[in-house]
């Protein structure tokens, strides 16, 4: 076993080792886009996670909520603005979340609440990407949904001291909360794994992953995005909603490289 850590440019260091899979922990463009599993396709070469063509779709939030569209999945509505054309008229009123439509970590996400700042927050995630989704912003609570071998952890709940779990929460704050037990009653927990898995599948997703939601005060949920490369450190939530049911951080890394 050998740790590679790719900067997004010359593979020669990785062929130059011998191995028989890949242990994917890739995070954002060339990890989880498909672009590495495709390489490693071509190789007949195994690897953890989803194939190129289900990574692809699942980092583009455009495809993403076009394909939960489709199944009738709950989904806040959202319209895409792209670098080169006027801003459209936005159908949904205010506040809105604007992102770049294919970063992940919650990386150029600007949450709008008066129309004058439309601007600026779309230069912001047009800095990521030609493409930006902009969506109406859901108030409520955000959770989280483990998969793993296509079958749902606990939920989790996150309680950030920001108005989002944005990229600052997710890495460098000390101040975000993390509840497992996620507080939910046991069929509210129930439907919110089902919708989960029926997300992730429908996105040709497999292996492992995680599905985030926001529930509003009316206890509906909301699909936000689906993670086919989640975080894999010992105090990531993969992990956390493993080691809610028993599964230890050693284990529950075998067990998802056994599943390739």
């Amino acid at each position: 076993c050998f740790k590679f850590d790719w900067d997004g440019d010359n593979l020669d260091k990785l062929w130059s080792n011998t191995f028989d899979k890949a242990f994917i922990v890739l995070h954002g463009r060339g990890g989880e886009d498909g672009y590495i599993q495709k390489i490693l396709e071509e190789r007949n070469i195994p690897y953890t996670g989803s194939d190129s063509k289900s990574s692809s779709n699942c980092m583009n939030k455009a495809i993403t909520k076009s394909i939960w569209k489709k199944q009738k999945l709950p989904l806040s509505p959202s319209i895409i603005a792209n670098i080169n054309n006027n801003t459209p008229q936005i159908p949904f009123s205010l506040p809105w979340a604007v992102k770049p439509t294919l970063e992940g970590s919650s990386i150029g996400i600007s949450k709008v609440e008066n129309y004058n700042d439309l601007e600026a927050a779309l230069k912001i995630a047009w800095k990521y990407d030609d493409d930006a989704m902009i969506e109406k912003w859901i108030n409520g609570d955000e959770y989280t949904v483990s998969i793993l071998n296509n079958k749902a952890l606990p939920a989790i709940k996150i309680i950030s001291s920001s108005q989002f779990y944005d990229y600052d929460s997710k890495y460098h704050s000390n101040d975000t909360r993390y509840i497992c037990p996620c507080g939910l009653n046991e069929l509210e927990e129930e439907k919110l794994q089902e919708l989960a898995i029926n997300a992730f599948i429908s996105m040709g997703a497999s292996s492992w992953g995680r599905v985030d939601f926001i529930i509003d005060s009316n206890s509906k949920p909301y699909l936000l995005e689906i993670n086919t490369v989640p975080g894999m450190t010992s105090h990531s939530l993969v992990p956390m909603a493993a080691k809610s049911v028993g599964l230890d951080f050693d284990d529950l890394v075998v067990d998802i490289s056994n599943l390739c």
